[in-house]
């Protein structure tokens, strides 16, 4: 009998159980990749370490200089410029200037509406204003069917808006996201909007610039948690990228048939 006539033995053979720790390995390999990506993709839509930041520094500043002189007009000042250094700072480096700007339009709404009414409180009104209209619009969304989160996720995860249709368990995600955003800056406004009428202006400050991170840490980390269980998302991108290279593809091999046999 030759060699390639003998039984193959018990031990050339791979194990179920080798198989078994060979998939979850796999499989834990994946789960760790994808949520190595889902972190990533958090950081970049929030603005990261960065952006959180920009969004509390104009404040402190404000809340700090104002408990020290009690002047409106110098802490609106300071808050103001700090918030316009950090866009010229964004524009030497050239990085993404969606948060900058968005830190100066708010900081700039608040000086106004602070001056025009001669109250520092109201610094953080338009502020408050807008936290209240985003949680509305992150429960309103979700309970629509379309949530909020996934509208500003998908553009980065490059799927766009294929988890309506093609990703259930990734719309799943979404919209528990947008729950828990929403009930999150909501909790966050039925503190601060009772402090707005009772508490003093150094008081309500202090108490808003302490609200500013966790829960948005909070909300970010739910995000996280929901997504890095969900399906992966379906790249549209690189859809679209294999279509038009399987069409070039199909012209090229027409154009090829089409030299071989020219009577045709």
């Amino acid at each position: 009998m030759t060699s390639l006539d003998k039984p193959t033995s018990e031990t050339d053979q791979p194990h179920p159980t080798d198989r078994q720790d060979a998939d979850g390995k796999h499989a834990a390999r994946q789960d760790a990749e994808t949520k190595a990506v889902t972190e990533a993709a958090l950081f970049e839509a929030f603005g990261g370490v960065r952006g959180m930041v920009e969004t509390v520094l104009p404040g402190l500043l404000f809340v700090t200089i104002f408990t020290i002189n009690k002047d409106l007009h110098s802490s609106a000042i300071a808050a103001l410029a700090v918030s316009l250094v950090l866009v010229v700072v964004r524009l030497i480096r050239r990085d993404t200037m969606k948060h900058a700007f968005s830190g100066v339009f708010g900081v700039a709404f608040g000086v106004v509406f602070a001056m025009m009414t001669g109250d520092a409180k109201d610094f953080y009104l338009p502020g408050m204003l807008y936290t209240l209209g985003l949680s509305v619009a992150y429960l309103g969304t979700a309970a629509a069917g379309v949530p909020l989160i996934g509208l500003i996720l998908g553009p980065v995860f490059k799927e766009n808006l294929s988890w309506r249709t093609r990703n259930p368990g990734r719309k799943k995600a979404y919209t528990k996201a947008s729950y828990a955003w929403g009930l999150i800056l909501l909790t966050k406004c039925a503190i601060l909007f009772p402090l707005y009428w009772w508490a003093d202006t150094t008081q309500f400050g202090w108490v808003l610039i302490a609200l500013k991170i966790p829960p948005f840490l909070l909300a970010v980390y739910l995000t996280w948690v929901f997504l890095a269980k969900a399906p992966p998302p379906i790249d549209v991108f690189a859809e679209m990228e294999a279509e038009e290279q399987a069409e070039k593809d199909r012209k090229a091999a027409q154009a090829a048939a089409a030299l071989r046999n020219p009577e045709a």
